[in-house]
């Protein structure tokens, strides 16, 4: 629990970034860390607060008053057993997760949660620098043999579970690269991929096989992997975007969000980017439709490459700039959040629908819009035009593809289009086939990904073997 009266005595400190016209310079993180000792001043912010709703609020239930305390008392290697116990990379979720056990924080019905972002991704730092994360072989083998379909962060902690169980695991990737999301969706500004490359080394070490470069479904049969293993995990994710149907939407320039932020991760990790044609925004007036995390990672993309102009388009109304605190503690409010991207210079702009786009010469130069009521009905007189020389599409994924792997397996789809599997066993229709994270949840956070990943590994363990020491 950290000091006893610390929540009282100390303010909530939070890791600064670097100055904007630094940061958009480069594609490196820009988030600069606490020293040790702020590190230690704000995990004694942590209260008895008697129910550490914090707990319910984290996806994988990290144990945060417990290694708060550890941090406080300096105890950082049991900090980072500790953390590693229910968190398979929490070097990923300290940089990248909303944090969702602050807004669960006590402490946050005053606005000032503990920074327990910042803690976590102090504790995972210290300890690969101190040489303590290290590779956990299993001392005995199973025999059984478990296919991952997707390298994400579902299927990565899935493997990563499994392999400590004794299990023979292959990770199958369509890319030339694991991480699936983590590494061709997260721009480097807010996560460098070297982050991947030591987990994936790690897991290796653990008896994990990669294999890449593997399309399964497409140029692999999943019929043979599902005939040649003992067990076979879809975590390939939500991959099937949400499209706009208007006119103008086939003009050169209106692309995927995905796309884009694809290509510009293969740039940076020095990938061939294939027979594409470059997507890139350097010296354009760039419009951004949606406004979630795909569409700031959009925006900040697209200043870092040189953009004249970005501006973000949500067609919900703006929210509110605080919640009510007594009807929405402890879970996640809805209210008015700007990303370190959009802190760049983006314009912002709320209820309003696109219409059409024109352009000149096949190529997109202005969108067209409308400003919408709350019932999404468009407000006549509202009409208006802005200047696009490149519009990005991030309004989120409808269901995984089913085209090719889904439909070859025959396997069950829920009302939404997703892999059909409960919460407990994360089985399919199919005897041996499970699923996990966005395929089976839909397009979600990477703590859920990353939950669901390990809980199906312990279903799968148990499939095998009848029974399990995996945690869930």
């Amino acid at each position: 629990m950290g000091k006893i009266t610390g929540f009282k005595e100390f303010d909530r400190q939070e890791r600064p970034y670097k100055p904007v016209a630094e940061r958009v310079s480069n594609f490196d993180e820009f988030v600069i860390p606490l020293a040790e000792t702020e590190v230690k001043t704000q995990a004694a912010r942590c209260m008895d607060c008697g129910i550490p709703y914090c707990h319910s609020g984290c996806p994988v239930m990290n144990q945060i008053p417990d290694w708060n305390d550890l941090v406080y008392s300096s105890d950082w290697e049991e900090a980072s057993r500790n953390l590693h116990s229910t968190n398979n990379f929490p070097e990923f979720t300290g940089r990248i997760c909303p944090a969702p056990c602050e807004a669960s924080c006590t402490l946050n019905i005053d606005d000032n949660p503990v920074a327990i972002k910042t803690i976590e991704c102090a504790i995972v730092d210290r300890a690969w620098e101190e040489g303590w994360v290290v590779p956990e072989v299993s001392e005995s083998r199973t025999g059984k043999k478990v296919a991952v379909v997707g390298s994400g962060p579902a299927g990565l902690a899935a493997a990563q579970q499994l392999a400590r169980a004794g299990h023979d695991v292959h990770v199958y990737e369509k890319q030339a690269k694991p991480g699936g999301l983590l590494r061709y969706g997260i721009p480097d500004f807010k996560m460098s991929k070297h982050l991947i490359e030591r987990r994936a080394k790690q897991m290796e070490a653990e008896g994990v096989v990669f294999h890449c470069n593997r399309h399964v479904g497409v140029d692999t049969d999943v019929t043979d992997l599902e005939r040649s293993h003992d067990a076979v995990l879809l975590s390939g994710g939500s991959e099937d975007p949400r499209d706009l149907a208007v006119p103008g939407r086939d003009l050169d320039g209106v692309h995927f969000a995905m796309d884009f932020l694809r290509q510009q991760n293969k740039r940076i990790g020095r990938e061939d980017l294939g027979d594409v044609t470059p997507i890139l925004a350097g010296g354009k007036h760039v419009v951004v439709i949606g406004g979630g995390d795909t569409g700031s990672d959009c925006i900040g993309t697209s200043f870092r490459q040189g953009a004249l102009s970005v501006t973000q388009l949500e067609i919900m109304a703006a929210p509110p700039e605080m919640e009510n605190k007594a009807l929405s503690w402890p879970h996640w409010p809805l209210k008015m959040r700007t990303s370190s991207s959009q802190a760049e210079g983006a314009t912002r702009d709320f209820a309003v629908m696109t219409t059409h786009f024109s352009g000149d010469k096949g190529k997109v130069k202005t969108l067209h819009g409308t400003r919408v009521d709350s019932t999404m009905k468009p407000v006549e007189g509202s009409e208006f035009e802005l200047p696009a020389d490149l519009v990005l599409l991030a309004m989120g994924f409808v269901n995984p593809v089913h085209d090719g792997m889904l439909k070859q397996l025959s396997v069950s789809l829920d009302g939404r289009g997703n892999v059909k599997a409960d919460t407990v066993a994360y089985q399919t229709n199919r005897w041996k086939v499970f699923s996990a994270g966005d395929m089976r949840r839909g397009q979600s956070l990477v703590v859920w990904a990353i939950r669901e990943g390990r809980q199906a590994a312990r279903s799968i363990d148990e499939f095998l073997m009848g029974t399990s020491t995996l945690p869930r």
